[in-house]
């Protein structure tokens, strides 16, 4: 279509008529008769004329405008899934999800060539990775079988912008069972990626296959959790608790079996039990139990044997590792107030099979509350650990409190716990124990049982525990696995309901707070006294933490002080921490080093040296990086399964003597281990919903999620559904502005003047 449109000189066109007004009465005046004859004056009227039409016409601007739609061109995209999910024998008749696709594509092929007639067709197949397929005449090059080890869905969409980038999408088609399995760098989240595409204006369609309820009729047996305690000490019982899932072998019996590394290495049995499933796809609970003889740290399996015809068989074991403590534990507990505390640290405690404690309640101003044999039990090497509640010093005779010094000199672990008559409040500044505790005591702020609770020794409002920069690196105050986790459970607990009041200026030398209320609220405090770890609680109601729903963090925390206390904590003088102890393969493993002194005191400038070790024995160099008081380092060449060791050597003056090692140098270790995993087919469910929500989001370009016998259908729609590839494209034409127009005009002003000059007219 062709149209002529006016431009006139600042658009206004009453100036262009007024110039052409002007000009033409200009016209008249003309050469008089008497010097030029008629035809003579008509012939410069005319080139006058001519210069004048000229001149409006530059000053209207005519354009020429000429129109017409194109169609734009675009490219069709085929993403097709071809990891070894996609073998999986669950669509309909009994097919794998790849001849499901197969089929699919098939029946799209005469669509597929007509839409090539007009647009780009690109076809990609990616699983780890994203490669190309050719196509010709709608028909694709698809593999028979797919071999693909990961499932990179998001990836493969990001791959596909970056490939077609500077190209208009007409759409993106992925077919897949929708399950993202992809391991680092090829773990991107899908909706970032779907949201780049969406970026580019294209819908997404996505083809669903296979079957969200997992492996259904395919048959499988996994062992998908296994749960034992970290520390057990010899000859106390283990307990093994595990979840099996049994997919196609209902009303089989299953035998599941406990394997113990033993101090050569090799992996025995030590209990076993049968399962049986009525009903595919439940999990069944199994419950076993050991008993270690030797301490040490092992590793602990629970397996279930393969079956016939099981579609995958390496998640049929799970792993961790044990440490094995050398002696039980005896703990004394001397209390004087019936309290709540008291109630739930024996709950707290009895929780551990490995932990044997005496309760006895003694009334200070009853003596006959006393046990007859309470001077035999403060001798040295009666009981590994005391804790003393709200126990007033008028409760021991004689030399019942010289001969608990003496025990703690000689090794044995004792805590104080906050109280009325704790501490200075309860007497001890004027026993012997003022020389054990941590913290120290001043005789004037004795409280005395008629008067009411002094306010300038006892802090009486809610109180938020916190562990200290020290104590976040301390094994008695270990609520979780990493040193984020653990600051996040310490800040959901409840708060404290009170506590004693311990000045920050008043501690024994070498004292360390592990953990406080804020600035100046010391709670609790560590140090040693001779041979012996000594702490002092401030606090006592420890117990809100049990009825507010976190039983699990309170029993910890006691066993773990305990633990401490008796020094068989598992950190020992050189740790070496990892969370978790299990990794697939390719995962990146970092860690935590450090070093404690004799005193228990963090070593920040000891000097740490790394190596791992590798599952065929080869050993390679890590490097450390000083992060406080503590080493980081991490690990990436996880490639091959198996068990890896990281031993970690430190110099040190300060260092307690190890056996077999000189004085000043001390060796730690960490083991963890690389899982032999099928990432396709350990759990090979589909996941139609994640097709549909990642389609969902380019519902405004018009994506959505289509059943696989509708891909022929849709690929023909788009193919004509092309409106929005349509646009006009106008070519503008102009002469005023060009040099033939200017030569005109030249020339009729040359000959005029000419033809006057030559008449005599100039």
């Amino acid at each position: 279509m062709t149209s002529l449109s006016l431009d006139p000189v600042f658009d206004r066109i009453l100036l262009v008529v007024a110039v052409a007004l002007v000009l033409l009465l200009l016209l008249a005046i003309g050469p008089p008769s008497d010097r030029a004859s008629g035809p003579r004056r008509l012939a410069l009227a005319a080139l006058r004329l001519g210069v004048i039409a000229l001149v409006i016409l530059a000053m209207l601007r005519p354009v020429v405008v000429a129109t017409k739609t194109i169609r734009q061109s675009a490219t069709l995209v085929i993403l097709i899934d071809a990891s070894r999910s996609m073998t999986v024998p669950d669509a309909v008749g009994g097919k794998t999800r790849w001849e499901a696709l197969r089929a699919a594509i098939a029946d799209a092929e005469d669509a597929l060539a007509d839409l090539a007639g007009d647009f780009e067709v690109k076809v990609y197949a990616f699983d780890a990775k994203t490669r190309a397929l050719e196509i010709d005449g709608g028909k694709i090059a698809l593999e028979k079988i797919p071999k693909g080890e990961q499932t990179a869905i998001a990836a493969a969409l990001q791959d596909v912008i970056r490939n077609e980038a500077g190209k208009r999408l007409l759409a993106v088609v992925l077919l897949s069972d929708g399950a993202e399995r992809s391991q680092a760098p090829r773990d991107v989240p899908p909706r970032t990626a779907v949201t780049q595409l969406n970026n580019t204006g294209a819908p997404l369609f996505t083809v669903a296959f296979g079957q969200s309820r997992g492996l259904g009729e395919a048959k499988d047996v996994a062992v998908e959790e296994l749960l034992a305690n970290q520390t057990v000490f010899i000859k106390n019982e283990l307990a093994i608790s595990g979840r099996i899932r049994v997919d196609g072998y209902v009303n089989r019996p299953i035998r599941v079996r406990a394997l113990f590394e033993n101090e050569d290495g090799r992996m025995e049995e030590v209990d076993q039990t049968t399962v049986t499933a009525t009903r595919a796809g439940t999990p069944l609970e199994v419950e076993l139990k050991h008993v270690p003889t030797a301490a040490g740290e092992f590793k602990l399996t629970l397996e279930v044997s393969p079956q016939d015809g099981e579609l995958v068989t390496t998640n049929n074991r799970l792993s961790t590792f044990v440490n094995v403590l050398d002696g039980g534990l005896s703990v004394l507990y001397l209390e004087g107030t019936l309290r709540p505390e008291a109630t739930f640290l024996q709950r707290a405690l009895n929780a551990s099979p490995d932990v044997n404690v005496r309760y006895n309640r003694i009334d200070a101003q009853q003596p006959e509350t006393r046990p007859g044999d309470l001077p035999e039990c403060m001798q040295p090497g009666k009981f590994d650990v005391y804790i003393l509640g709200d126990l007033d010093a008028k409760a021991f005779e004689g030399n019942e409190l010289s001969d608990l010094k003496q025990a703690v000199r000689e090794g044995a672990g004792l805590i104080m716990i906050g109280g009325t008559h704790s501490f200075a409040p309860g007497g001890y500044a004027d026993t012997p124990l003022r020389d054990v505790l941590p913290v120290v005591m001043n005789k004037l702020h004795r409280q005395s049982f008629d008067e009411p609770i002094r306010p300038d020794v006892h802090i009486q409002q809610r109180l938020q525990m916190r562990p200290t920069q020290v104590g976040l690196f301390h094994s008695a105050l270990e609520l979780a696995g990493s040193r984020e986790e653990n600051a996040s459970v310490w800040s959901q607990l409840p708060p404290l309901d009170g506590a004693n009041k311990f000045q920050n200026d008043a501690f024994a030398r070498g004292a360390v707070v592990l953990a406080d209320a804020g600035p100046r609220v010391p709670l609790l405090v560590e140090h040693f006294y001779g041979s012996g770890r000594v702490m002092a609680f401030a606090a006592d109601s420890t117990w809100r933490w049990w009825m507010h729903g976190y039983q699990s963090a309170h029993k910890r925390f006691w066993r773990q002080i305990v633990l401490r206390l008796a020094q068989k904590d598992k950190s020992g003088n050189v740790w070496v921490r990892l969370h978790p102890r299990r990794y697939p393969e390719g995962a990146k493993v970092q860690f935590t080093v450090g070093a404690r002194s004799s005193a228990g005191m963090p070593l920040s400038d000891a000097r740490f040296n790394a190596r791992i070790v590798l599952p065929n024995g080869t050993e390679r160099p890590l490097e450390l990086i000083r992060q406080g008081t503590q080493m980081i380092g991490s690990f990436r060449h996880t490639q091959a399964p198996g068990d890896y060791r990281i031993v970690v050597d430190v110099e040190h003056a300060d260092l307690p003597k190890e056996e077999g090692q000189p004085q000043g140098e001390a060796t730690g270790e960490g083991r963890f281990m690389v899982f032999e995993q099928d990432l396709e087919l350990d759990k090979p469910a589909a996941d139609a919903d994640l097709l549909e929500n990642l389609a969902e989001m380019t519902a405004k370009a018009g994506g959505k999620r289509i059943a696989p016998e509708q891909l022929s259908k849709t690929i023909a729609q788009l193919a004509r559904q092309t409106e929005h590839l349509k646009v006009e494209e106008q070519t503008k034409e102009t002469f005023w502005d060009k040099w033939p127009f200017f030569l005109m005009l030249v020339l009729l002003l040359s000959v005029e003047w000419f033809l006057r000059k030559r008449w005599g007219l100039v």
